[in-house]
Protein backbone atom coordinates (compact mmCIF):
# COMPACT_ATOMS: atom_id res chain seq x y z
CA UNK A 1 0.00 0.00 0.00
CA UNK A 2 1.45 3.39 -0.99
CA UNK A 3 0.41 6.50 0.91
CA UNK A 4 0.17 9.76 -1.01
CA UNK A 5 1.38 11.77 1.98
CA UNK A 6 4.74 9.95 2.19
CA UNK A 7 5.63 10.65 -1.44
CA UNK A 8 4.44 14.23 -1.02
CA UNK A 9 6.73 14.76 1.97
CA UNK A 10 9.74 13.37 0.09
CA UNK A 11 9.02 15.52 -2.99
CA UNK A 12 8.83 18.79 -1.08
CA UNK A 13 11.36 18.26 1.73
CA UNK A 14 13.61 20.99 0.32
CA UNK A 15 10.84 23.55 -0.19
CA UNK A 16 11.97 26.84 1.45
CA UNK A 17 8.78 27.48 3.41
CA UNK A 18 8.76 30.49 5.72
CA UNK A 19 7.02 30.26 9.11
CA UNK A 20 6.01 33.35 11.09
CA UNK A 21 4.20 33.73 14.40
CA UNK A 22 1.53 36.46 14.37
CA UNK A 23 1.16 39.07 15.86
CA UNK A 24 4.81 38.89 17.04
CA UNK A 25 5.86 38.94 13.38
CA UNK A 26 4.21 40.44 10.31
CA UNK A 27 4.86 40.33 6.57
CA UNK A 28 5.67 43.18 4.22
CA UNK A 29 7.52 41.24 1.53
CA UNK A 30 4.73 40.57 -0.94
CA UNK A 31 1.08 39.85 -1.63
CA UNK A 32 -0.52 36.54 -0.84
CA UNK A 33 -3.27 34.11 -1.69
CA UNK A 34 -4.25 32.64 1.67
CA UNK A 35 -6.42 30.06 3.34
CA UNK A 36 -7.17 29.78 7.04
CA UNK A 37 -7.96 26.84 9.30
CA UNK A 38 -6.73 24.71 12.18
CA UNK A 39 -5.71 22.01 9.65
CA UNK A 40 -5.55 19.26 12.26
CA UNK A 41 -4.08 16.16 10.65
CA UNK A 42 -3.23 17.92 7.35
CA UNK A 43 -5.35 15.17 5.79
CA UNK A 44 -6.08 14.61 2.10
CA UNK A 45 -8.82 17.24 2.20
CA UNK A 46 -6.33 19.82 3.48
CA UNK A 47 -3.76 18.70 0.91
CA UNK A 48 -6.41 19.11 -1.80
CA UNK A 49 -7.10 22.63 -0.52
CA UNK A 50 -3.39 23.53 -0.53
CA UNK A 51 -2.96 22.31 -4.11
CA UNK A 52 -5.88 24.52 -5.15
CA UNK A 53 -4.35 27.43 -3.22
CA UNK A 54 -0.97 27.01 -4.92
CA UNK A 55 -2.70 26.97 -8.31
CA UNK A 56 -4.72 30.12 -7.52
CA UNK A 57 -1.59 31.88 -6.28
CA UNK A 58 0.39 31.06 -9.41
CA UNK A 59 -2.43 32.18 -11.71
CA UNK A 60 -2.67 35.53 -9.89
CA UNK A 61 1.04 36.15 -9.52
CA UNK A 62 0.82 35.84 -5.73
CA UNK A 63 2.59 33.78 -3.08
CA UNK A 64 0.66 31.12 -1.15
CA UNK A 65 -0.05 31.33 2.57
CA UNK A 66 -1.67 28.97 5.05
CA UNK A 67 -2.90 30.66 8.25
CA UNK A 68 -3.26 28.31 11.19
CA UNK A 69 -3.32 28.39 15.00
CA UNK A 70 -0.73 27.69 17.69
CA UNK A 71 -3.47 26.24 19.90
CA UNK A 72 -7.01 25.21 19.05
CA UNK A 73 -9.20 28.36 19.29
CA UNK A 74 -11.62 26.52 21.56
CA UNK A 75 -8.85 26.15 24.16
CA UNK A 76 -8.66 29.97 24.34
CA UNK A 77 -12.38 30.63 24.71
CA UNK A 78 -13.09 27.49 26.80
CA UNK A 79 -10.07 26.95 29.00
CA UNK A 80 -11.05 23.53 30.39
CA UNK A 81 -11.64 21.99 26.95
CA UNK A 82 -9.20 19.22 25.99
CA UNK A 83 -8.58 18.63 22.29
CA UNK A 84 -7.97 15.25 20.70
CA UNK A 85 -5.32 16.25 18.21
CA UNK A 86 -4.33 14.34 15.10
CA UNK A 87 -1.12 16.39 14.80
CA UNK A 88 0.81 18.60 17.18
CA UNK A 89 2.13 21.95 15.93
CA UNK A 90 5.53 20.56 14.93
CA UNK A 91 3.93 17.76 12.90
CA UNK A 92 1.46 20.15 11.32
CA UNK A 93 4.15 22.57 10.17
CA UNK A 94 6.21 19.72 8.70
CA UNK A 95 3.20 18.40 6.78
CA UNK A 96 2.16 21.85 5.57
CA UNK A 97 5.69 22.38 4.27
CA UNK A 98 5.27 19.18 2.29
CA UNK A 99 2.37 20.74 0.35
CA UNK A 100 4.65 23.37 -1.22
CA UNK A 101 3.07 26.37 0.54
CA UNK A 102 5.30 29.47 0.52
CA UNK A 103 4.42 30.80 3.99
CA UNK A 104 2.67 29.45 7.08
CA UNK A 105 1.38 32.03 9.54
CA UNK A 106 0.86 30.63 13.05
CA UNK A 107 -1.67 32.72 14.95
CA UNK A 108 -0.93 33.13 18.64
CA UNK A 109 -4.66 33.22 19.16
CA UNK A 110 -5.92 35.10 22.25
CA UNK A 111 -9.19 36.47 23.58
CA UNK A 112 -8.67 39.81 21.84
CA UNK A 113 -8.28 38.06 18.52
CA UNK A 114 -11.28 35.84 19.33
CA UNK A 115 -13.45 38.95 19.73
CA UNK A 116 -12.81 40.14 16.15
CA UNK A 117 -15.60 39.89 13.60
CA UNK A 118 -14.90 38.18 10.29
CA UNK A 119 -14.68 41.58 8.59
CA UNK A 120 -12.23 42.90 11.18
CA UNK A 121 -10.10 39.80 10.92
CA UNK A 122 -10.03 40.04 7.12
CA UNK A 123 -8.95 43.68 7.40
CA UNK A 124 -6.12 42.56 9.69
CA UNK A 125 -5.04 39.91 7.17
CA UNK A 126 -5.08 42.50 4.40
CA UNK A 127 -3.15 45.18 6.26
CA UNK A 128 -0.57 43.17 8.20
CA UNK A 129 -0.15 39.95 6.23
CA UNK A 130 -0.57 41.14 2.65
CA UNK A 131 -3.56 38.88 1.89
CA UNK A 132 -5.21 39.79 -1.43
CA UNK A 133 -7.03 36.53 -2.14
CA UNK A 134 -8.74 34.23 0.39
CA UNK A 135 -9.61 30.60 -0.41
CA UNK A 136 -12.10 29.29 2.12
CA UNK A 137 -12.82 25.64 2.77
CA UNK A 138 -16.31 24.40 1.91
CA UNK A 139 -17.32 24.41 5.61
CA UNK A 140 -14.96 27.07 6.93
CA UNK A 141 -16.13 29.68 9.46
CA UNK A 142 -14.08 32.35 11.20
CA UNK A 143 -14.75 35.46 13.27
CA UNK A 144 -16.75 35.55 16.50
CA UNK A 145 -20.11 35.40 14.68
CA UNK A 146 -20.25 31.85 13.33
CA UNK A 147 -23.59 32.47 11.64
CA UNK A 148 -21.73 34.33 8.89
CA UNK A 149 -20.58 32.42 5.86
CA UNK A 150 -19.14 32.60 2.37
CA UNK A 151 -21.52 35.32 1.09
CA UNK A 152 -20.65 37.58 4.01
CA UNK A 153 -16.93 37.02 3.48
CA UNK A 154 -17.30 37.97 -0.19
CA UNK A 155 -19.04 41.24 0.78
CA UNK A 156 -16.32 42.13 3.27
CA UNK A 157 -13.67 41.21 0.73
CA UNK A 158 -15.14 43.57 -1.89
CA UNK A 159 -14.84 46.47 0.57
CA UNK A 160 -11.38 45.56 1.82
CA UNK A 161 -9.67 44.43 -1.36
CA UNK A 162 -9.61 40.64 -0.87
CA UNK A 163 -11.00 38.32 -3.54
CA UNK A 164 -12.82 35.50 -1.70
CA UNK A 165 -13.12 32.09 -3.40
CA UNK A 166 -14.77 28.91 -2.07
CA UNK A 167 -13.04 25.54 -2.49
CA UNK A 168 -14.84 22.23 -3.04
CA UNK A 169 -14.73 19.38 -0.54
CA UNK A 170 -12.71 16.23 -1.18
CA UNK A 171 -14.92 13.15 -0.89
CA UNK A 172 -14.02 9.53 -0.13
CA UNK A 173 -16.94 7.33 -1.08
CA UNK A 174 -19.98 9.21 0.19
CA UNK A 175 -18.10 11.12 2.92
CA UNK A 176 -16.36 14.50 2.90
CA UNK A 177 -12.83 14.13 4.26
CA UNK A 178 -12.50 16.09 7.50
CA UNK A 179 -10.56 16.01 10.77
CA UNK A 180 -13.77 15.00 12.56
CA UNK A 181 -14.21 12.04 10.21
CA UNK A 182 -10.62 10.88 10.82
CA UNK A 183 -11.17 11.08 14.59
CA UNK A 184 -14.33 8.98 14.34
CA UNK A 185 -12.52 6.37 12.25
CA UNK A 186 -9.61 6.17 14.69
CA UNK A 187 -11.93 5.87 17.68
CA UNK A 188 -13.73 3.04 15.86
CA UNK A 189 -10.44 1.27 15.10
CA UNK A 190 -10.91 1.69 11.35
CA UNK A 191 -7.23 2.30 10.66
CA UNK A 192 -7.39 1.52 6.95
CA UNK A 193 -9.98 4.23 6.21
CA UNK A 194 -8.37 6.70 8.63
CA UNK A 195 -4.99 6.29 6.95
CA UNK A 196 -6.60 6.61 3.54
CA UNK A 197 -8.19 9.93 4.55
CA UNK A 198 -4.90 11.15 6.02
CA UNK A 199 -2.87 10.05 3.03
CA UNK A 200 -0.33 8.46 5.38
CA UNK A 201 -0.28 6.23 8.47
CA UNK A 202 -1.58 7.86 11.64
CA UNK A 203 1.21 8.51 14.15
CA UNK A 204 1.68 9.18 17.82
CA UNK A 205 4.87 9.92 19.72
CA UNK A 206 6.05 10.02 23.29
CA UNK A 207 8.60 8.90 25.81
CA UNK A 208 9.32 5.29 26.76
CA UNK A 209 8.59 4.92 30.47
CA UNK A 210 8.84 2.09 33.00
CA UNK A 211 5.86 -0.25 33.12
CA UNK A 212 5.11 -3.41 35.06
CA UNK A 213 7.34 -5.54 32.76
CA UNK A 214 4.64 -8.17 32.34
CA UNK A 215 5.56 -8.70 28.67
CA UNK A 216 9.10 -9.66 29.66
CA UNK A 217 7.78 -12.48 31.87
CA UNK A 218 6.02 -14.17 28.92
CA UNK A 219 8.86 -13.69 26.43
CA UNK A 220 7.67 -10.52 24.70
CA UNK A 221 9.32 -7.42 26.28
CA UNK A 222 7.57 -4.19 25.40
CA UNK A 223 8.30 -0.46 25.31
CA UNK A 224 5.67 1.33 27.39
CA UNK A 225 4.80 4.62 25.66
CA UNK A 226 3.66 7.75 27.46
CA UNK A 227 1.94 9.64 24.60
CA UNK A 228 2.08 13.40 24.23
CA UNK A 229 -0.71 15.37 25.89
CA UNK A 230 -3.82 16.14 23.83
CA UNK A 231 -3.00 13.56 21.13
CA UNK A 232 -5.80 11.21 20.11
CA UNK A 233 -5.05 7.56 20.93
CA UNK A 234 -6.82 5.05 18.65
CA UNK A 235 -9.37 2.52 19.83
CA UNK A 236 -8.09 -0.21 22.17
CA UNK A 237 -6.70 -3.21 20.34
CA UNK A 238 -3.60 -4.69 18.74
CA UNK A 239 -1.97 -2.93 15.77
CA UNK A 240 0.81 -3.55 13.26
CA UNK A 241 3.14 -0.54 13.55
CA UNK A 242 6.37 0.95 12.29
CA UNK A 243 8.46 2.59 15.01
CA UNK A 244 11.03 5.36 14.54
CA UNK A 245 13.68 5.54 17.25
CA UNK A 246 15.64 8.64 18.15
CA UNK A 247 18.68 7.24 16.31
CA UNK A 248 16.69 7.46 13.04
CA UNK A 249 16.28 3.68 12.92
CA UNK A 250 12.87 2.37 11.81
CA UNK A 251 11.66 -1.00 13.09
CA UNK A 252 8.60 -3.21 12.75
CA UNK A 253 6.43 -3.88 15.77
CA UNK A 254 3.03 -4.56 17.24
CA UNK A 255 1.31 -2.24 19.70
CA UNK A 256 -1.31 -3.19 22.27
CA UNK A 257 -3.57 -0.40 23.50
CA UNK A 258 -5.73 -1.32 26.45
CA UNK A 259 -5.92 -2.42 30.06
CA UNK A 260 -4.31 -5.91 29.81
CA UNK A 261 -7.39 -7.82 31.04
CA UNK A 262 -5.52 -11.14 31.15
CA UNK A 263 -3.53 -9.70 34.08
CA UNK A 264 -6.48 -7.82 35.61
CA UNK A 265 -5.11 -4.44 34.55
CA UNK A 266 -6.99 -1.33 35.61
CA UNK A 267 -5.45 1.49 33.59
CA UNK A 268 -4.87 2.04 29.89
CA UNK A 269 -1.38 1.44 28.53
CA UNK A 270 0.30 1.65 25.12
CA UNK A 271 2.84 -1.16 24.84
CA UNK A 272 4.95 -1.82 21.77
CA UNK A 273 6.74 -5.08 21.09
CA UNK A 274 9.55 -4.45 18.58
CA UNK A 275 10.25 -7.33 16.23
CA UNK A 276 14.02 -7.14 16.71
CA UNK A 277 16.09 -6.43 19.85
CA UNK A 278 17.18 -2.82 20.40
CA UNK A 279 18.40 -2.66 23.99
CA UNK A 280 17.33 -0.14 26.61
CA UNK A 281 14.82 2.43 25.34
CA UNK A 282 13.83 4.00 28.67
CA UNK A 283 13.69 7.77 28.45
CA UNK A 284 13.94 7.77 24.65
CA UNK A 285 11.34 9.42 22.43
CA UNK A 286 9.79 7.14 19.82
CA UNK A 287 7.34 7.69 16.97
CA UNK A 288 4.76 5.02 16.26
CA UNK A 289 3.05 4.79 12.85
CA UNK A 290 -0.13 2.70 12.76
CA UNK A 291 -0.23 0.57 9.62
CA UNK A 292 -3.09 -1.84 10.34
CA UNK A 293 -5.36 -3.13 13.09
CA UNK A 294 -4.96 -6.82 13.93
CA UNK A 295 -7.65 -7.51 16.52
CA UNK A 296 -9.47 -6.29 19.62
CA UNK A 297 -7.89 -6.63 23.04
CA UNK A 298 -9.41 -9.52 24.97
CA UNK A 299 -8.89 -11.59 28.09
CA UNK A 300 -7.08 -14.94 27.71
CA UNK A 301 -7.41 -17.90 30.09
CA UNK A 302 -3.68 -17.92 30.86
CA UNK A 303 -0.38 -16.16 30.19
CA UNK A 304 0.64 -19.04 27.91
CA UNK A 305 -2.51 -18.60 25.81
CA UNK A 306 -1.76 -14.89 25.48
CA UNK A 307 1.85 -15.62 24.46
CA UNK A 308 0.59 -18.02 21.77
CA UNK A 309 -1.73 -15.31 20.41
CA UNK A 310 1.03 -12.69 20.46
CA UNK A 311 3.17 -14.94 18.27
CA UNK A 312 0.28 -15.18 15.81
CA UNK A 313 -0.10 -11.38 15.96
CA UNK A 314 3.58 -10.97 15.11
CA UNK A 315 3.33 -13.21 12.05
CA UNK A 316 0.23 -11.38 10.84
CA UNK A 317 1.92 -8.03 11.45
CA UNK A 318 4.98 -9.08 9.44
CA UNK A 319 2.77 -9.94 6.46
CA UNK A 320 1.19 -6.47 6.62
CA UNK A 321 4.37 -4.51 7.35
CA UNK A 322 6.50 -6.23 4.72
CA UNK A 323 4.08 -4.90 2.09
CA UNK A 324 5.07 -1.37 3.19
CA UNK A 325 8.76 -1.83 2.35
Amino acid sequence: MVFFGFSLVIHYLCTPMKTIFFPDQTLNDGKYAATIGFFDGVHQGHQFLMRRLNEEARERGLLSMAITFERHPRQVVQGDWKPELLTDLHEKLRLLKATGIDVVVVLRFNRQMASLSAGEFMQLMHDRLGVRMLLTGYDNRFGHDRTEGFGDYQCYGCKIGIDVVCADALTVGQLNVSSSLVRRLLKAGNMEEANHCLGRPYSISGQVVHGEQIGRTIGFPTANLQPDDDKLVPMDGVYAVMVDLDNDKRLQGIMNIGTRPTFNGTHRTLETNLLEPVGNLYGQRIFVHFIGRLRSERQFPSADALAEQIQKDIEQAKDILNQEV
